[in-house]
């Protein structure tokens, strides 16, 4: 089985007070300061693309850009880029219902049976507070992609359709399809389109030009491309949205806004000096309404996570990973200071950046270790740019990587990208060489049955899956287990 999905932490980082919001309308570009910038020029030297803003007090210290927005160009990643904040999106949704009832158009103890109509028994007292807080139940997406356009009829039926994972109120449970439900809600009670009124209510007055989905006037040359492994082109959504006319429900208000790291900052100042919100709005909007998960000391409002940092300082912070480019957002109330990070080309070496950013604004003394160079971006790079016979390419792979192929993890990464991207001919072969070097792994085997099966060759299939089977753990934690189980009874159907 493949999972290419890196882990989104929630970072520990910083947040900042700021001067007046008229001040923030024009925000200086380019602050530089030595040891922050010292330290990402390192790590942009092995593999960091993107742009960090970080201030302390009333005070820029660092607004910059690294790497590049679009390669095949040469165009830098500036402080004015545009970039996919992902996830962030949600503290946006949770700030426009708070606006909605702070003006008396709801309350957060309304149930969806009084905006949606022949709802199923249990979905009908389920609350605003309950979806702001992914307390409602819901943890299904619907549809095949973020672009999958549904009609939004068809949408909120299946939606409402699927079974919920618990009794609402009960736990949290992650939910980008209960934002979507927020963002259909604000468009009932608005009139508007979720976007016209985040337009309306929050950007404008927070003097925000530059956010959104279809609405900024974007220069092409402004928005990053996303890179995955920073080695292959996958352009940016912002050119998807603007292709399709609108943004699709299993994407709208859960995710997906664009925006630059200036105008982020000039949110921050907006929700800091309650410009778009009251103090009390403010506050319910950042409180730690419900635990995240047992046994951890995370909570979450509405749409912000909350916790205790290092030092016994609040912060607030989201975060938001697409695939490719991975946004945070984090903010210390307490200690003044904040750091907004961006990158369109994610790995699990450049998500620990903002840790060190933080450790670095809180001890001068502090010497952060530049990130390493990512092995599946290096692998990439060199198949990519391999211009033999496919057929020999394992041969090649071993011979130049195999000290550093210490991990099926990295092979297996790239048969997953090259079987999503209709390359089978290079998934088989980099797959059977992860089932050389890994034998006794049985998720490289259930891998290998997924290639040979979207190969056609289903003999092969079937043998990888029941070697697969060969390896399941002891202790039952298996979980390739059930994928090559469905998949050998499919094929045992298809004689």
């Amino acid at each position: 089985m493949i999972n290419l999905k890196l882990p989104i932490l929630l970072l520990t980082a910083i947040c900042f007070t700021a001067c007046d919001q008229k001040k923030s309308e024009s925000v200086n570009t380019d602050v530089v300061s030595s040891p922050l910038n010292d330290y990402l020029i390192a790590c942009e030297s092995n593999g960091f693309n993107g742009a960090v803003l970080a201030a302390k007090g009333d005070r820029i210290i660092l607004n910059k850009g690294y790497g590049f927005a679009n390669k095949e160009k040469s165009f830098a990643n500036t402080p004015k880029t545009v970039f996919d904040i992902c996830s962030v999106t949600k503290q946006f949704t949770g700030t426009a219902i708070l606006k909605l009832a702070e003006n008396g158009k709801l309350e957060l103890t309304d149930s969806l049976s009084a905006y949606f109509k022949d709802l199923p028994f249990d979905k009908q007292n389920i609350t605003i507070h309950q979806l702001l807080t992914h307390s409602g139940g819901f943890g299904h997406d619907i549809g095949e992609s973020d672009f999958d356009h549904i009609p939004e009829n068809e949408y909120f039926q299946q939606l409402f359709d699927t079974d919920l994972l618990f009794t609402p109120g009960e736990k949290y449970e992650y939910s980008n399809s209960g934002y979507s439900i927020l963002g259909r809600i604000i468009e009932i009670i608005s009139g508007k389109s979720y976007e016209s009124y985040l337009r309306e209510q929050l950007f404008e007055p927070a003097g925000m030009a530059q956010t959104g989905y279809l609405l900024p006037k974007w220069s092409s040359d402004l928005v990053a491309n996303e890179y995955l492994y920073n080695v292959i082109n996958k352009e940016n959504h912002v050119s998807k949205y603007q292709q399709d006319g609108k943004i699709a429900w299993p994407l709208k208000a859960n995710g997906g806004i664009n925006s630059t790291q200036e105008d982020m900052y000039k949110w921050y100042l907006a929700l800091k000096n309650n410009t778009v919100l009251n103090k009390e709005s403010t506050e319910k909007l950042t409180s730690p309404h419900i635990l995240e998960y047992e046994g951890e000391s995370s909570y979450y409002g509405y749409g912000w996570a909350t916790f205790q940092s290092d030092r016994g300082t609040k912060v607030i912070t989201h975060n938001g990973f697409n695939g490719v480019s991975y946004y945070e957002f984090i903010w210390f109330p307490e200690e003044d200071a904040l750091i907004l990070f961006s990158t369109n080309s994610s790995t699990r070496e450049s998500s620990r950046i903002p840790f060190e950013l933080e450790k670095m604004l809180f001890n001068e003394n502090y010497k952060a270790k530049p990130i390493s160079k990512n092995k599946v971006t290096e692998l990439l790079t060199f198949i990519e740019n391999y211009s033999g016979n496919v057929r020999n390419l394992g041969k090649e792979i071993k011979q130049k990587f195999e000290v550093m192929l210490d991990d099926p993890v990295y092979l297996n990464r790239l048969s997953g990208i090259y079987l999503r991207g209709d390359d089978i001919e290079k998934a088989i072969v980099i797959t059977e060489l992860n089932t050389q070097l890994f034998p006794d792994n049985g998720n490289i085997w259930d891998t290998m049955g997924d290639v040979y099966f979207a190969a056609k060759q289903n003999e092969k299939a079937k043998d990888s899956y029941k070697k697969a089977l060969e390896f399941k753990p002891e202790n039952d934690d298996c979980f390739w287990c059930d994928n090559s189980t469905a998949q050998l009874i499919s094929l045992e159907a298809k004689k």
